[in-house]
C-alpha cells in the first residue's frame, strides 16, 4: 500500500490505485456509498457523475454539481450537526475575545486566551487522530458536542451570576480555564470530524462536500457574529453563551441520528506506536508533508488578525461590538461566494488554486491592516474571507484526497495541530501589538510575509503547483 500510494502522490493527477471497495454508510437508513477506483456516488442517485470526464471536458453550467453531496442523506445529517456547532463557534469567536478585551484592555491577554485554547488542542489532537482511527467517529463527535454544551452553559451561568465581570478582579482567568477545556475537547474531536467526510461522500465528491461545509460555516459566519454583536449590546455576554449551549445540543441531536460509517483500522497496538507510524508515513510522503508545512506557514501568518480584531474595531475603526459583528459577517459574504465557486469546480488544478489563494489572502489582509476607513475595510475584509476559504478548503481537500485511508485520522490530527501551533504566532503578534510597533504593523507585516511565501511556492514548487 505505501509504495502504491507513493506512486499516486508523485503524479500530477492521482491514480486511484488498488481494488474498488465498498463502505456502507447508511446502515440504519439503507444508503450505500461506494468508494471505487473510478469514482463514487450514492446508490439511487440516478447515475449522476461529477460532470468531469477523464479527457478534460469543458466546464458548463449544465455539468456543474454545486450541491451534489446533498444527494447523500448521511451528509445532510452531518451538515445539520455542523450548523449547530459552527453557529456556536462563530459566536464564540467574536464574544470571547471582545469580552476579554473589555475586561482587561490588554492585547497580551488576548494572546494568552489564544494560547490557552491552542496548547491543549496542539497536544490532544495527536491522541484525537489515534482515536479517530480506532473508535467510531460518530461517537467521538457526539461526546465532543455534549461536552461543549456543558462548558458553554457553565460560562453563561458565571456571567449571569456576576462571577465574570470587571467588578471581580482577575475574573477573566475563568475564561482562560474555559479555553483550556474547550481546546482539549476540540483536539480530541476535530480529527474525527474531519476524517468522517470521506467515509460519507468518498474521494471524488470530497472537494464538493468540503466546499459545502465551508459555505455553511461562512453563511453562519455572516449571521452569527451579527447576532452576537446585537445580543451583546442589547442583553449582555451571558446571552451568547446560553445560545451557544443550545446550538451544541442541536448538533448532538443530528449526530445521534447519523448511522455508523467506515471501519476501525487500528487494533491491539499502543497509542504511541500508532502516533510514531503516522509521523513516519508523513515523512516519507513528500506531497502530504509539503501540504502540511505550507498550511502551517499560511495559518501562522494569516490567523492573528482574528484574535486581534477587537483592537481594530475598538481603537482604530471605532465601531464597537456591532461594527465588529458586521466586519465578521461581511468576511463571511466573501467566503460564501468562494465556497460556491469551489463546490462547482472539477477536481483539476487544485494545487495552483491553493497557492493563488495564499497570495490573495495576504494582499487583502495587508490592505485591511493599514486601512483607517470603514468602507475600505469592509471591502478588504470580504476579500480576506475569499482567501481564507480557498486556503482552508483546498488544503483540507488535497490532504484527504491523497492520504492513505488507514492514516487519515492521524494525518488530519497533524492538520489540526497546526492551528494550535499557530497560536504561538497569535501570541507573538499580540505582544508586538502592545509595543510601539502597533497592531497594524503586527498583522500587516505577517500578511506581507504570506504574500512573499506564496509567490515563492508558485515559482519554485512544481510538485504542489501541478496537483489536481
Amino acid at each position: 500500500m505505501p509504495g502504491e500510494r507513493q506512486e499516486r502522490l508523485g503524479a500530477s493527477k492521482p491514480e486511484t490505485g488498488g481494488a474498488s471497495h465498498e463502505r456502507l454508510t447508511g446502515g440504519q437508513t439503507g444508503v450505500a456509498v461506494r468508494a471505487g477506483g473510478d469514482g463514487m456516488g450514492v446508490e439511487g442517485a440516478g447515475g449522476f457523475g461529477m460532470g468531469v470526464g477523464g479527457g478534460g471536458a469543458a466546464i458548463s453550467l449544465r455539468n456543474l454539481r454545486t450541491f451534489d453531496s446533498f444527494r447523500n442523506p448521511v451528509f445532510r445529517l452531518f451538515f445539520g450537526a455542523m450548523v449547530g456547532q459552527m453557529f456556536a463557534l462563530n459566536m464564540q469567536m467574536m464574544a470571547r475575545s471582545l469580552l476579554v478585551y473589555r475586561l482587561t484592555g490588554s492585547a497580551t491577554a488576548l494572546g494568552v486566551i489564544a494560547l490557552a485554547n491552542s496548547v491543549p488542542m496542539l497536544f490532544f489532537s495527536l491522541f484525537g487522530g489515534v482515536i479517530a482511527d480506532r473508535v467510531r467517529k460518530k461517537y467521538v463527535i457526539l461526546a465532543g458536542q455534549a461536552a461543549s454544551a456543558l462548558l458553554a452553559f457553565g460560562i453563561a451561568l458565571a456571567l449571569w451570576a456576576g462571577l465574570l465581570s470587571k467588578e471581580q478582579p482577575n475574573s477573566w482567568l475563568l475564561l482562560v480555564a474555559y479555553s483550556v477545556l474547550a481546546g482539549t475537547i476540540m483536539g480530541l474531536m476535530m480529527p474525527a470530524r474531519q476524517a468522517i467526510l470521506p467515509e460519507i461522500v468518498g474521494g471524488e465528491r470530497l472537494m464538493n462536500a468540503i466546499s459545502l461545509t465551508m459555505l455553511e460555516q461562512n453563511g453562519l459566519r455572516l449571521l452569527a457574529p451579527a447576532v452576537a454583536g446585537f445580543l451583546i449590546d442589547w442583553i449582555g455576554f451571558q446571552a451568547i453563551y446560553f445560545t451557544m449551549s443550545g446550538m451544541y445540543c442541536l448538533a448532538a441531536v443530528f449526530v445521534l441520528l447519523m448511522p455508523l460509517t467506515g471501519t476501525m483500522t487500528l487494533r491491539g497496538r499502543g497509542a504511541l506506536t500508532d502516533m510514531i507510524e503516522g509521523f513516519r508515513y508523513v515523512r516519507r510522503e513528500t506531497t502530504i508533508l509539503t501540504i502540511l508545512v505550507l498550511t502551517l506557514v499560511m495559518v501562522f501568518l494569516s490567523m492573528p488578525y482574528m484574535t486581534l480584531l477587537p483592537i481594530f474595531t475598538e481603537d482604530i475603526l471605532k465601531v464597537g461590538a456591532t461594527g465588529m459583528g458586521i466586519l465578521m459577517s461581511v468576511s463571511g459574504i466573501g467566503a460564501m461566494a468562494s465556497a460556491v465557486v469551489l463546490a462547482s469546480l472539477p477536481n483539476k488544478k487544485r494545487g495552483i488554486m491553493f497557492l493563488v489563494g495564499g497570495v490573495l489572502l495576504g494582499l487583502a489582509l495587508a490592505g485591511f491592516s493599514f486601512s483607517g476607513t470603514w468602507a475600505l475595510s469592509l471591502v478588504l475584509i470580504a476579500l480576506v474571507g475569499v482567501g481564507q476559504t480557498i486556503r482552508m478548503t483546498l488544503a483540507n481537500t488535497l490532504l484527504q484526497y491523497y492520504v492513505a485511508d488507514e492514516y487519515r485520522g492521524r494525518v488530519m490530527s497533524l492538520y489540526m495541530m497546526e492551528f494550535g501551533l499557530t497560536s504561538f504566532g497569535v501570541f507573538f503578534a499580540a505582544i508586538l501589538a502592545d509595543t510601539s510597533l502597533g497592531v497594524q504593523w503586527s498583522v500587516g507585516g505577517l500578511a506581507i510575509l504570506l504574500i512573499a511565501m506564496s509567490l515563492l511556492f508558485i515559482a519554485f514548487s512544481p510538485r504542489i503547483r501541478r496537483l489536481d
